[in-house]
């Protein structure tokens, strides 16, 4: 059974409404897992016989708490920055500066924010991800453009302590 035939399985099962699927043949084991009520794929398992590699397939687990930033200071590449602490992504996703398009931004240059605001919010696979202060200061650079992508660790903020 190939990769492209257990995903087309998964799928299957998916929209289906069954709960459980277990399946054995030869020498593949699949176990396919949903829920019924929102026909999500919990987990999916493949096991081999020894002779052969895995093929490993698992959900990733949602994030459904604000995600808290890693604060690092910033390395000393410029002097005017070497005061200010960057604050990073935490994850991968696409940065937004609104909590809707309706609303105001979360945030500008020049305001004050205290350590727990909610500085942005990141979508990561349709979930989206409050990103909060670690540090009490005042905004100095905002270095991401709104519904713009952003990576792991990638500096959002210039946040000045003092």
């Amino acid at each position: 059974m190939d990769l492209k035939e257990i995903q087309n399985l998964i799928k299957f099962v998916a929209n289906s409404g069954v709960a459980e699927v277990k399946l054995e043949m030869d020498d593949v084991k699949i176990t396919i897992r949903t829920t019924l009520e929102s026909n999500v794929t919990e987990a999916t398992y493949v096991q081999q016989l020894p002779a052969q590699a895995a093929l490993p397939q698992a959900a990733v687990p949602q994030v459904t708490a604000p995600v808290v930033v890693n604060v690092t200071p910033e390395a000393p590449a410029a002097k005017e920055d070497s005061k200010y602490v960057t604050i990073k992504s935490p994850i991968i996703g696409t940065f937004y500066r609104k909590p809707s398009p309706d609303k105001p931004v979360f945030t500008e240059v020049g305001s004050t924010v205290s350590k727990g605001d909610v500085l942005c919010v990141i979508e990561a696979m349709k979930l989206f991800n409050e990103i909060e202060s670690e540090v009490s200061g005042k905004i100095v650079k905002i270095l991401v453009d709104d519904m713009s992508p952003v990576e792991f660790d990638q500096p959002l903020f210039l946040v000045d302590p003092s």
